[in-house]
């Protein structure tokens, strides 16, 4: 039995699962008979797996995904056009060693949320730091911060620094001179180094228009656009076939 010391020390060097795997072993007759470094593995084991789940936990908690429990290996593939290798080896988050961009394209209900949120979960398992929004509710951020004088700069500030961020529902609005300004300061300051996930209704070659049509849309669409895998989610409603909102 650890001494009251002993666990205050444990307890400040953040151990917590150490103890709990040392109680259980106490608690458990069946490993008195192990030596000691059997015993020391075990309790390492233990607080290393619970550790690494805490953590998991944590991020995916911190990136506030539509869909949590969304997972690569519960990807529908029947009557898709979805490719299953590529979505398989973008769950290891390679793509991210070379900053990336995923676009993700299709009719409305065709999952491309569900499959953004997996590829999020797949990169907050890996240890990455994480986010989903959607385009709505970040413009709606800029347009809150645009009424104080550093607003802007911290909210840009924020979302540049996510490893991976995952933004749904991409030019669903029609956007202000200010909204697509900010958009290409997000994207020039996230395009070198970090990458991002894009969900959209529409094609490439809309996206011009729906941007401005200006110098604005031509610099957004150049720095994700050159540096970017493209998948098609298909036209079968997932909504319908999974029974889902």
């Amino acid at each position: 039995m650890i001494n009251n010391e002993t666990r205050r020390k444990l307890e400040e060097m953040n151990l917590s699962e150490f103890i709990q795997a040392l109680e259980l072993q106490e608690k458990e007759p069946t490993y008195q008979a192990l030596s000691f470094e059997e015993r020391l593995q075990l309790i390492v084991d233990y607080t290393y797996q619970e550790k690494y789940t805490n953590k998991v936990k944590r991020l995916s908690k911190m990136a506030k995904f539509r869909y949590p429990q969304a997972c690569i290996e519960e990807i529908y593939y029947t009557d898709r056009q979805l490719d299953r290798n590529k979505i398989l080896s973008l769950s290891t988050c390679q793509f991210m060693n070379t900053n990336t961009n995923i676009i993700i394209d299709g009719f409305t209900g065709s999952g491309k949320t569900f499959l953004a949120c997996a590829l999020g979960k797949s990169a907050c398992k890996l240890g990455y730091r994480t986010r989903y929004i959607r385009m709505p509710d970040l413009l709606q951020l800029h347009d809150e911060a645009a009424t104080t004088v550093t607003g802007v700069s911290k909210l840009l500030k924020k979302f540049e620094g996510y490893t991976l961020l995952i933004i749904d529902e991409w030019m669903i609005d029609e956007l202000s001179r200010q909204q697509e300004h900010f958009l290409f300061e997000l994207v020039e300051r996230r395009h070198t180094d970090k990458s991002t996930i894009l969900c959209t209704q529409y094609r490439i070659e809309d996206w011009h228009t729906r941007l401005g049509g200006g110098i604005h849309a031509d610099a957004i669409i150049d720095r994700i656009v050159n540096n970017s895998v493209h998948i098609y989610a298909g036209e079968l409603n997932m909504r319908k076939v999974k029974n889902t909102p």
